[in-house]
């Protein structure tokens, strides 16, 4: 099994250079990254990095406030687009990429097909969002050369629920926006009878904090009757949903990072992933999900080969690397899906999270580096980084719609200024970056890269040392946390610190681990530290223990051969 490392990046402002962009700007302002900034020399600089995917967020068309009538694409009323570039997840045409993406954009499809195309020519995978729940409120599609009905065409908007509608509907009930419903338009949006509200929000009246841009699809569930669902015969929504799969696939996307895919039954899951797999066998589908209940459900029923593991894993690492959790506390989090642990995706940003390096997080990127160190090399399963994150992006730019919340703008047109010096005029060589961020960003290639190259910690088995730590008077367990993993007679033990400053420690090794991973006792052994090069010479002793120096928010991956 190979190690997966997953790299988010939105085109939208990746490649965009343009200098000083102003809160609320337009396209025009502020300008926009595309598909076809993506060249083979941006492309071979996320490879050199250690990535083997690369999620591309924001591809599909979806409602925005730049006027692209010029290309047959009717105006969005402003006062259901939040921000200037709109969310990338109120999709308005499923079968389409957004004018924004494309240099020329009346060849945007053809622009994604030749990143595709690139991708695979560099050997990286492609991964794009599919967003079953909910869509644009003005979706329609003029792209769908399958015959497939458009979402809502049929539907009888009188019944609030039919098992044959695409939308849930509240019958009699105009839409009453609690934002200003003209948007700067003359005219205010209508929409009657209302529809239910992509967060499954069941109120002609969304408020400002609901995703009132956006509405629910109906997948076969009576949420006006509790427990009641309409699964046979197969809901019409199932079957356009699996021809929009089916339309990207064909595409050659390797994979779906599924969007709040938990707010979908997961008998639809169970049904369009069979079928997408038997077509497509080495398809990835990848779930965002928040409750741990349900994850069993989603892999083993559903079919999901990977979900997010932010509820437990990030919520305990971020706690951890805040001072509000010991570091001791990860065991627990590891147990807890123990029998899952190669399904779960780890990271520590993404476009819902805050940035480390933001004044709401860490306010130091440096203070998360141990905690990268985690989540790449503590298990065989796949780990994200998102586009900035290795060159330590605060997200502390106030942008727009989102305002100053520590995270990069996923609703308005903008640059980052660290992606911008990577970029370089497109040499992407971190030519516009300062010396220390050009070395955090090498400590990120070294990170993956090693955890990709190395048996031992791309597929080999896993030993938590911490649990025998937790009395060892020369082992802090509130911010220290230690583990071996072993592929044949490849070893390494790994341990990181999140304190911030230098220490020395000791990692006790119980009998049980040499038992358990068929470690030679007494012997001794020739260790590198696969990150920094550091050589040293380690005595093997079952009950005893291994003196190290530990820097400031640091990691150390000691390989030795047995």
């Amino acid at each position: 099994m190979s190690k997966y490392v997953i790299y988010q990046l939105l085109p939208r402002y990746f490649s965009n250079q343009t200098p000083d962009p102003v809160a609320h700007g337009s396209r025009e302002r502020n300008g926009c990254g595309t598909l076809d900034g993506l060249d083979e020399k941006a492309l071979d600089a996320i490879k050199a990095m250690g990535v083997t995917h690369v999620w591309l967020t924001g591809v599909l068309e979806h409602a925005t406030k730049t006027d692209y009538r010029h290309l047959g694409i009717p105006l969005d009323h402003p006062a259901v687009v939040k921000g200037q570039a709109g969310s990338p997840y109120a999709i308005k045409d499923y079968y389409d990429v957004s004018p924004d993406l494309a240099v020329d954009p009346t060849q945007r499809l053809n622009t994604f097909r030749a990143l595709v195309g690139r991708c695979h020519a560099l050997g990286l995978k492609v991964l794009i969002d599919f967003v079953p729940n909910h869509v644009a409120r003005q979706y329609h599609s003029d792209q769908c050369m399958s015959g497939m009905r458009d979402l809502g065409a049929d539907d009888l908007p009188e019944h609030a629920f039919n098992p044959s509608n695409n939308f849930y509907y509240l019958p009699g009930q105009a839409l009453e926006l609690q934002v200003d419903p003209y948007g700067g338009w003359e005219n205010a949006y209508t929409e009657n009878p209302a529809k239910a509200t992509g967060n499954d929000c069941f109120s002609n009246k969304p408020g400002p904090h609901d995703w009132y841009e956006t509405v629910k699809l109906n997948y076969g569930v009576n949420y006006y009757i509790q427990g009641q669902t309409h699964f046979e015969p197969t809901p019409s929504t199932w079957f356009k949903m699996l021809d929009i799969l089916n339309y990207w696939a064909g595409m050659g996307v390797d994979g779906f990072r599924c969007d709040m895919a938990e707010m979908v039954p997961v008998e639809f899951w169970h049904w369009a992933i069979a079928r997408m797999k038997q077509k497509f066998p080495n398809l990835l589908f990848i779930a965002e999900v928040y409750n741990p209940h349900r994850y069993r459900d989603f892999i083993f029923k559903g079919g999901f080969d990977y979900l997010y593991d932010k509820v437990g894993f990030y919520d305990t690492l971020r706690a951890i690397i805040e001072g509000k959790r010991p570091a001791s506390d990860l065991s627990g989090s590891w147990q807890a899906v123990n029998d899952i642990l190669p399904h779960m995706l780890y990271f520590l940003e993404n476009h819902d999270e805050q940035r480390i390096a933001s004044s709401f997080f860490a306010g130091d990127a440096a203070k998360g580096f141990p905690g990268m160190v985690v989540c790449a090399a503590l298990q065989t399963n796949p780990v994200m980084v998102y586009a900035g994150q290795e060159w330590g992006e605060a997200g502390m730019d106030e942008e727009g719609f989102s305002g100053l919340d520590g995270r990069s703008t996923i609703f308005d047109y903008w640059s980052l200024a660290t992606l911008a010096g990577w970029n370089n005029g497109g040499q992407w060589d971190g030519g516009g970056l300062s010396p220390e961020r050009l070395k955090w960003k090498a400590s990120y290639d070294k990170l993956f890269k090693t955890v990709v190259r190395e048996k031992a910690l791309a597929e080999g088995r896993f030993f938590d040392l911490t649990y025998a730590n937790l009395e060892n008077p020369a082992f802090n367990s509130q911010t220290q946390f230690a583990w071996f993993r072993k592929a044949d007679r490849e070893i390494v033990l790994a341990i990181v610190h999140f304190g911030h400053e230098e220490v020395p420690t000791t990692v006790f090794l119980p009998a049980h681990a040499f038992a358990y991973l068929e470690l030679c006792t007494d012997c001794m052994v020739e260790a590198t530290d696969l990150l920094t090069g550091q050589q040293a010479v380690f005595k093997l002793t079952a009950d005893s223990g291994i003196a190290l120096t530990l820097p400031p928010h640091s990691g150390q991956l000691w390989k030795f051969i047995v």
